[in-house]
């Protein structure tokens, strides 16, 4: 979540979604929001995209970088400079992952 200048994670519970051995129950988290924050949902395909002049990932820290450097732009706005990273990372690669990201400004 962007909250003025600070991006808050809340960390994931490692479990698939899909098929499982056992079931564990999703921790619940409460967070406080306010007008003009925005919430990112997102899955780990953006992060772990491989491309760069070298080939590798692109990596969490770099695409937290990506999204304190735009969370003020509007949300449509958001979208073209995302793509338009991911784009350029990746090149002529394939793309390796689903690639979600949901923002939601409130």
């Amino acid at each position: 979540m962007a909250h003025g200048s600070c991006l808050q994670e809340i960390k994931p519970d490692k479990q698939p979604v899909g098929s499982y051995t056992s079931r564990k129950k999703f921790t619940t988290h409460q967070i406080e929001i306010n007008k003009g924050d925005t919430i990112y949902i997102l899955t780990d395909g953006y992060a772990d995209q491989f491309g760069g002049k070298q080939g590798k990932k692109f990596k969490q820290k770099k695409l937290k970088d990506l999204l304190e450097e735009i969370k003020n732009d509007e949300l449509h706005i958001q979208e073209e400079k995302l793509k338009t990273a991911i784009l350029s990372w990746k090149g002529n690669l394939e793309q390796n992952d689903d690639i979600t990201i949901i923002g939601i400004r409130v």
